[in-house]
Order: structure tokens, then sequence, then C-alpha cells
């Protein structure tokens, strides 16, 4: 006898040893030793027991194994033996135990040892066995323990199994076997465990599975496709302690005999498609420990019967159709440490007697329709943990007595009515590790919150809480997630952040805080969210931003930054979202920006950037949205934009300065959805390979001077999509040869100008020479006058009888005739003229 188990030795097992001849007993496993098994080890004929477990030996088992026939027992499991079983592993002929579990075996399971007439123990699980179970394992008369698990085996269980008479255990679980179940407990009288969890095994249960005094205690038939209705026949299976047919494809109604099961702990049926409601007699299984009904479609109420399994410790019912209230009844459960209701429609408010389950170590109502305030009574199970009570209708504010609740590592509370101030008692709790207490109506301070030490994730977002983020916060280095946007918190962003070197996320938008970001965030280089938007920062943007070399969001927008993009962001590699818009930012778009090749998301609107767009923008390939519009950005639209086929959200270049035609690259980007020009100064026609963009569903090209015929394409685009550009045509605008005929119609501004220059200056000259005419023959009459006067009264009194007797017709119409006819000397006529000037002047002047 040779024991050196459970010790340090190391190296390999030497060849010497097979020199010890009368050897009975070699048990030296549990070391640290290594290599093969020698072979010298088959000279050891007189061997009965050898140990090798648990150490580190690889290679394969030797097939001289076969000379010790007066082995019985063989310790192989836990080790790294690879090859396959020897077929002389037949000649130990007295063998009663072999086990090689937990080896890299392969191969198949050698027919051979169905010789081995003794073998009681046969454990090869966890190997890499393949091939089919072997009909002469069937032999082994004497076998009570078959553990096959975790291997590749596959094929049908065989029937011949049956005969195995003596067979306690059999565990065939995690292989690749198919077929329907052959095995009938009504022939294995002595069975104690059935375990055929993990195959693809098909059909129902065999009617004929259970005899009324069987021993069969636990069947795990689980994560197979069993189908049918719940088998009728195991309930025969007094004996039955632990029962599992999760994971199938089970269906129908749980019988209400279900309670002929006495015995049974386990009761495990979920993942499957049974309907109609929990049977009352379920309170009749007074052994019943564990209760898994989730993922069913089991509806009804939980029956108040609940309440008399005093053994009951877990009751899973989560993700049913299940309604009513949550019996108080179930409080009478008091050894329960677990509760899953998530995902049904309880309604009511939680049990007010909750604080009896003082061992209560999970309580799950999340999802369901739950109403009125926390009682107090649940501040009195203090083994707590795990409470989720989010997406209910709970309201009120917490109780006081959350302070006993010193276990408690996972608080969810999101999406209910809670509000109030977070009671000052809640800093003590800790042991919290996950705080979310997002969207409800929380108001004052949350330094209640940054008690513990172990907290990894907070999130408070979209309540009402006010004042400054506590600097407590900093003593929780594993913060790896903060969320506390959509508040009321004022103040600058505390520099404890620099602290929280675990950070992933920081979310603080939607807030009133103010000043600049402080450089000691930087040295939260694990940073991958970073979300400030919407608040009142003010400042440059910090170039050490560029550090962050994790950071795969970054929103900045809507604040108050101005000054330059810092080109550092083109450091940040793995960015896929950076939102920079609705700031003051100016000057140009740093061409850096190409580096950032995993860029999804790239929004700069609403600045007052100028410039070009650079070149290298093509480089971000994987952008699927790009927004640069209401800028004052120049220049033409770069070509290499058409090299962004991933585009597909939209392309916004809205509201700028950009010149020149529309490149016809664009036409390329054939998965974009949206694209709007509008209000720049394009020119020419649209490219038509715009037309063969089917994917676009959203199209602004007003207010530019573009010209030409739309692409037939484009008529399914509202007008207002083209306005502003007089020289367009085509639907949905008026047809080219309309156009056409309209604009000849049609007077141009300055045609229009020019014709108005003309008439003004033709009615200008027009009324000179009518002044003129008029003033000539105003000063004639004036010479006409002043001679008549000169000629005497006798020959005056004459002409005056004669024109004034004469035709009234001819005295008013040859008057000015003779006037203008009297002879009048040159002299007379220059006297005359300057007299008639001088007098024009005087009347004038007169005037």
């Amino acid at each position: 006898m040779l024991l050196l188990f459970t010790n340090y030795l190391s190296g390999k097992i030497p060849a010497e040893i097979g020199l010890l001849k009368k050897l009975q007993v070699l048990q030296i496993g549990n070391n640290l030793l290594a290599g093969e098994i020698t072979p010298t080890i088959s000279n050891l004929t007189e061997l009965r027991v050898l140990a090798l477990s648990y150490s580190q030996l690889n290679g394969s088992i030797p097939s001289g194994i076969g000379n010790l026939k007066h082995l019985i027992f063989l310790d192989l499991q836990n080790n790294s033996l690879s090859g396959l079983i020897p077929e002389e592993i037949h000649g130990c002929e007295e063998l009663e135990k072999f086990a090689a579990s937990n080896n890299q075996l392969q191969g198949d399971i050698p027919s051979s040892m169905g010789l081995l007439k003794s073998l009681k123990i046969l454990n090869l699980a966890n190997n890499s066995l393949s091939g089919s179970i072997p009909v002469a394992l069937s032999r082994l008369s004497n076998l009570t323990y078959l553990n096959l698990l975790g291997n590749e085996l596959s094929g049908e269980i065989p029937s011949e199994l049956n005969q195995l008479v003596q067979l306690e255990t059999l565990d065939l679980s995690e292989n690749n076997l198919s077929g329907t179940i052959s095995l009938l407990n009504s022939q294995l009288n002595n069975l104690e465990s059935l375990v055929l969890s993990n195959n693809a095994l098909t059909g129902s249960i065999p009617g004929k599975f259970c005899l009324r005094n069987s021993n069969l205690q636990q069947l795990l038939l689980a994560r197979n496709k069993l189908s049918g209705k719940f088998p009728l026949e195991l309930l025969n299976c007094s004996s039955l302690q632990q029962l599992d047919l999760s994971d199938n494809r089970f269906e129908g109604e749980l019988p209400s005999l279900l309670d002929k099961l006495q015995n049974l702990k386990d009761l495990v049926l979920n993942n499957n498609s049974f309907i109609g409601t929990l049977p009352r007699e379920i309170g009749n299984m007074s052994n019943l420990e564990f209760i898994s009904l989730f993922d069913n479609l089991i509806t009804g109420e939980i029956p108040m019967e609940i309440g008399k399994l005093q053994m009951l410790s877990v009751i899973y019912l989560y993700d049913n159709q299940m309604s009513g209230h949550i019996p108080i009844e179930l409080t009478n459960c008091t050894n329960l440490t677990a509760i899953d209701f998530f995902g049904n429609r309880f309604t009511g408010s939680i049990p007010e007697t909750i604080g009896r389950l003082k061992n209560l170590f999970l309580l799950h109502l999340r999802q369901n329709y739950l109403s009125g305030p926390i009682p107090p009574s649940l501040g009195y199970c203090k083994r707590l943990q795990l409470l989720a009570l989010a997406d209910n209708k709970l309201s009120g504010s917490l109780p006081p007595t959350f302070r006993f609740l010193s276990e408690l590592s996972l608080i969810t509370l999101y999406n209910n009515s809670f509000e109030g101030p977070l009671p000052t008692s809640l800093f003590l709790l800790k042991s919290l590790k996950i705080i979310n207490f997002s969207h409800n109506r929380f108001n004052g301070t949350i330094f209640p919150l940054s008690g513990s030490n172990a907290l990894t994730v907070l999130d408070l977002t979209n309540n009402s809480f006010s004042g400054s983020i506590p600097s407590t916060l900093a003593m929780s280095r594993n913060l790896s997630r903060i969320r506390l946007a959509q508040n009321h918190l004022i103040g600058n962003i505390s520099t404890i952040f620099g602290q929280l070197t675990e950070l992933k996320l920081l979310d603080l938008s939607f807030n009133d805080l103010s000043a600049g970001l402080p450089p000691e965030l930087s040295s939260s280089r694990k940073l991958e969210h970073l979300l400030l938007n919407n608040n009142q920062f003010t400042g440059t943007m910090p170039p050490w931003l560029g550090s962050l070399q994790e950071l795969g969001e970054l929103d900045l927008s809507s604040n108050q930054f101005y000054g330059t993009v810092p080109a550092e962001l083109g450091n940040c590699s793995r960015l896929l979202k950076l939102y920079l818009h609705s700031n003051n930012l100016s000057g140009e778009i740093p061409p850096e920006i190409g580096n950032l090749t995993s860029l999804n998301v790239l929004a700069l609107q609403r600045n007052n950037l100028s410039g070009s767009i650079p070149s290298t923008i093509q480089q971000c390939k994987k952008l699927y949205e790009l927004r640069f519009s209401e800028n004052f950005l120049t220049g033409s639209i770069p070509s290499e934009l058409g090299s962004l086929t991933e585009l597909q959200v939209i392309l916004d270049l809205s509201k700028n300065h950009f010149i020149g035609e529309i490149p016809s690259s664009l036409g390329n980007l054939v998965k974009l959805e949206r694209l709007n020009l509008s209000s720049n100064q394009l020119q020419g026609e649209i490219p038509s390979s715009l037309g063969e963009l089917t994917s676009l569903h959203m199209l602004n090209l007003s207010n530019n001077h573009l010209q030409g015929q739309l692409p037939s394409t484009f008529s399914g685009f509202p007008l207002s999509s083209f306005l502003g550009n007089d020289k367009l045509c085509g639907p949905p605008l008026l047809s080219c040869s309309e156009s056409l005929g309209q604009r000849k119609k049609e007077l141009s501004n300055s045609e229009v100008v020019g014709i108005i220059v003309v008439i003004v200056f033709i009615s200008t000259v027009i009324c000179l020479v009518m002044l003129y005419i008029m003033l000539r023959i105003w000063c004639k009459w004036r010479e006409v006058s002043i001679s008549s006067a000169d000629s005497g009264g006798t020959e005056k009194k004459r002409e005056e009888g004669k024109w004034v007797y004469g035709d009234e017709k001819r005295r008013k119409g040859e008057y000015w005739k003779v006037n203008s006819l009297s002879p009048v000397s040159s002299q007379d006529k220059r006297s005359s003229g300057i007299a008639c000037i001088f007098q024009l002047k005087m009347d004038s002047e007169a005037m």
C-alpha cells in the first residue's frame, strides 16, 4: 500500500514504480504530478486500487491497464488525459468503479466495457466522447451509477438500458441525444435519479413511465424538445422530490391533482406554454420549497392557499399574465428568500405585512400595475439585498424604515410616481451598489444617496432634485455609471469626477450647471459616454478632451461654449457620436475630424463656423448622420461627401453660404433618407444622379439659384422643396415649356426698371419742349402788344372797331394771326425780345 495523496508532489510518475510487483493500493492523487501515466504501471498485476485523480496528468490511458486483472477501483478523474479509452479495459475483470470524468477523452465508448460484469460505477462525465451509447452497456447487470453527462454523444437512448435493474442514477445530460424517451421507471425499479437535460429529445413522456411504488426522486428533463400536456403519469411517482420539465414545449393546464406529489420539493416548469390558473391544490404540497413557473401563459390570481406552504423558499412567477392582488397570505410563508413576480398584471398594493418575511433576499415586482405607497414594514426585511419595484404606479415617499436595510445592494424604483425628499438616513446604507430612482418626482438634495463606498451605478434621471452635486460621491471609487440628467442641479461640475477613475458614463444633461469643464475630469480615462448637453456651460472646449481615448459618445450641445472646435478631438478614435451643435463655436472645422473613422453621427449645426468643409471628412466612412446647417460655411460642397455611402438619417448643409453646383457624387448616397441643401447660393442644374436616391423621403433644395429641369423622380416631393429657384422647372413645378412661355410674357425686374427710365426720360423731354414753345408764344404776344401801343390812337380805334364788330368766331380765331404778322423792324425785334425776357423774369419773381 502506497498512500501519498493530497500533498504537493510534482514531476512525473517514475517508471520504477512498476517494480513494486506486489503493490495492491496506489493512491497518489490530489498532487501536482504531471506528464503521462507510466506504461510500467501495467506491471503491478496485484494492484486493486489505483487513484491518480486531481492531478495534472496528460497523455492517454495506457493500454496495458488491461493487465490489472484484480483492479477494483480505478480513479483518473480531474486530469488532462486525452485520446481513446483503450479497448483492453475489459481485462480488468474485477473492476467495480471506473471514474475518468473531467478529462479530455475522445472517441467512442468501447463496447468491450460491456464485459466488466462487476462494474457498479461508471463515470465518464465532462469529456469529448462521441458516437452513440453502446448497447453493450446494458450487460452491466450490477451497474448502479452511470454518468455520461457533458460529452458529444448522439443518436437515440438505447431501450436496452431498461435491463439495468440495479441502476440508481442515470445521467445522460448535456449531449446531443435525440429521439424519444424509451426509459421506463416501471422496469428500472431502483432508479432514484434520471437526468436527461440539455439534449434534443422529442415526443412526450411515456404513459407507463412510473409505478405507484416508484423510488424515483429526481426527474430532470429540462432543455429538450418534449411536447404534449402535463404528463399525468408523473403523478404516480409519489416519491418524486425534484421535477424539472423547464425549457420544453409542454402546454395545457396544470392538473388540479398536482398535490398527489406530496414529497415534491422542487417544481420547475418554466419556459413552456402552460395556460390556465395556478391550481388551489398546490397549497396541499406541504414539502414544496421551490416553485418556478416563469415564462408561461398562466393567468388568474395567486391562490390564497399558497400561504399554507410553510417550507416555501423561492417562488418565481415572472413573465406570465397573472392578475389580481398579491395575497396577504403569501407573507405567512416566512421561509421565503426570493419572490419574483416581474412582468405580470398584478394590481393593488404591496402587502402591509411584507415585513414578516425576515429571510427575504430578493423582492422583484417590476413591471406590474401595483399602486399605493411602499409599506413601512418592508424596512424590517433586514436580509433584503435586491429590491426591484420599477415600472409600477407606486407613489408616496420612501419610508424612514429603509435605514434598517443594511444589506441592500440593489434598489430600482424607476418609472413610478414617488415624490418628496429622500430620507437622510439612506446615507447609512453602506452596501448599496446600484441605485435607480429615475423618472419619479423626488426633490431636494441627492446627498442621502452618496453614503455608500460600494456604489457602482447611480441613476436619478428625470426627477426634481436640486442643489449641487455632493462631493461625497468621490468616496465611491468604483462608480462606473452616473446619470443625473433632467433635474434642477446647479453650480459647476465638481472636481470629484476626476477621482472616479472607473467612470464609464457621465450624464448631467438638462440641468442648470454652469462654468467651464474642470481639467480634473481628464483623469477619468475610461469614460465612454460624456453627456453635458442642455446646460449653461461656458468657456472654450478644452483640448484635454482628446485624451479620453475610450470615448464613444460626446454631447456638449446646447450650451454657451465658444472658440474653435479643438483639433485634439481627432485623437478620440473610438468616437461614435459627436454632438457640438447649438453653441457659439467659430473658426473652421478642423481637418483632424477625419481621424474619427468610427464616427456615426456628427452634429455641428447652429454655430458660427466658417470656412469650407474639410476634404478629410471622406475618411469618416461610417457616418450615417451629418448636420452642418445654420453656420457660415463657404466654398463649394465637396464631392468627397459622395463617398460617405453609409449616410442614411440625414445630410443637412442648409442655411450656409455654399456656392457652385451640387456635386453629382451625392447620387452615391443610396441609403440617404433626408437631404437638405436649402438657403445657400448653389447654382447650375440638379444632377440627374440625385434622382436615383430611391430611399429619399425628405428633400429641400429651396432658396438657391438652381435652374433646369427637375429629375422625374422628384415629382412626389412638395412644391416647397424647390421654391426660391426661379429657373427650375418640371413637376411639381411648372412644366419646362410653360415656364419658358411665362418667362417670355413676364418682364424681369431689370427690364421693368429700363422701361420706366425710358418713359420718364421721354416725358421730361416732351415737357421741356412744350415749355419752350409756350415761352416763345408768350414772348411773341408781348411783342405784338408793345407794337400796337406805339401806332397811335386813331388807328388803334379803327382796328378795334374792325375787330370788335366783326364775327365772334373770327374775332376769337384770327386775333393772334393778325398780330403775329405785324411788321416789326430788326432793332425793334431785339428790343422787344429783351423786354420780353426781362418781363418774364419780373413776372416769375413776382409769382
